[in-house]
């Protein structure tokens, strides 16, 4: 049963309302313009095509990877957006391994000369890397550099958003990029598009994400994405304070800094897997589950 949302908008942050707005075909419009507020000026996007975001491995035992959304652009440079909603131990060697797959589908049989077009993995991220959460820089451009500090391969680019870092109210936007943040953090609480985000791709966005709009069974889909995102933020909170709790007691043992960083990675991993093991459970499907989580497919299915 589909119960009225006091909500106008959906949000961003949802697998529902984040592939609505910006992984389909009718509304790439809105992803071309998100990107090109990231994007240096010689990789702007004229136009995209959505492509199959789920990769499975060479080989049996190869893992397999699902995108949140995979574009191609009609110069040949392939995008990975993703919304990472927690915190992985490993989350940086996760955005390496998938960057990989659309590298390996570039691979060309006969003779071929090995060349590739760009890569670029993009990170929305609703958390705080540990090694630059002390910084006010939000947005991160990673490279391959050498020990010069000058670009080695301009071919592979990790983009990364820490959204929890954008405080700006509406009336302190100032750049395009300024906007989209703001939406991806507050759409959901608007009730009606703030004077400065009006006309043209906003004007767009706001009649994609108004939820009056959507069939009973798109309102039902937005509804249980909606439950899943506020459980694992709810569970998630949870298990960080026990997590710094016992890293607390952990750290006048062992030194107060070394164990409230311990409890804490340890409270959102396994916070990640309980909610992970609850979907299992309910009946999810495990693509959809790690799409959800972050987690592999392999690891969902030993849970």
């Amino acid at each position: 049963m589909v119960f009225p949302l006091p909500d106008k908008y959906i949000d961003l942050l949802t697998d529902f309302g984040f592939k609505r707005v910006f992984g389909t075909e009718p509304n790439k419009a809105l992803l071309i313009d998100f990107l090109n507020t990231l994007l240096p000026p010689h990789h702007q996007i004229q136009d995209v095509t959505i492509k199959n975001p789920e990769f499975l491995g060479k080989t049996l035992v190869d893992r397999r990877a699902i995108f949140d959304i995979y574009c191609q652009s009609t110069s040949g440079e392939r995008f990975i957006v993703e919304m990472q909603k927690a915190k992985q131990t490993f989350f940086k060697d996760r955005s390496v391994y998938y960057a990989t797959f659309p590298i390996q589908e570039q691979a060309q049989q006969g003779n071929w000369n090995y060349k590739l077009t760009a890569v670029y993995t993009v990170g929305i991220l609703d958390f705080c890397f540990d090694d630059h959460k002390q910084d006010s820089e939000l947005l991160h451009v990673v490279e391959l550099k050498n020990q010069r500090c000058e670009v080695f391969y301009d071919k592979l680019k990790f983009i990364y958003v820490e959204l929890p870092k954008f405080t700006k109210s509406v009336d302190q936007l100032e750049t395009h990029f300024d906007k989209w943040l703001f939406l991806l953090r507050h759409l959901a609480s608007c009730n009606a598009p703030p004077e400065p985000l009006q006309g043209n791709v906003f004007a767009q966005l706001f009649e994609v994400a108004e939820i009056a709009n959507f069939s009973s069974e798109e309102q039902a889909l937005y509804q249980d994405s909606l439950k899943v995102y506020r459980d694992m933020y709810s569970v998630n909170q949870t298990l960080i304070q026990e997590g710094l709790e016992q890293g607390l007691e952990q750290g006048r043992l062992e030194g107060l800094e070394q164990g409230l960083e311990q409890g804490r990675l340890e409270g959102e991993q396994a916070g990640i897997q309980k909610i992970a093991k609850q979907m299992k459970a309910a009946g999810l499907p495990l693509k959809d589950i790690a799409q959800y989580t972050g987690l592999s497919v392999d690891d969902i299915d030993q849970l």
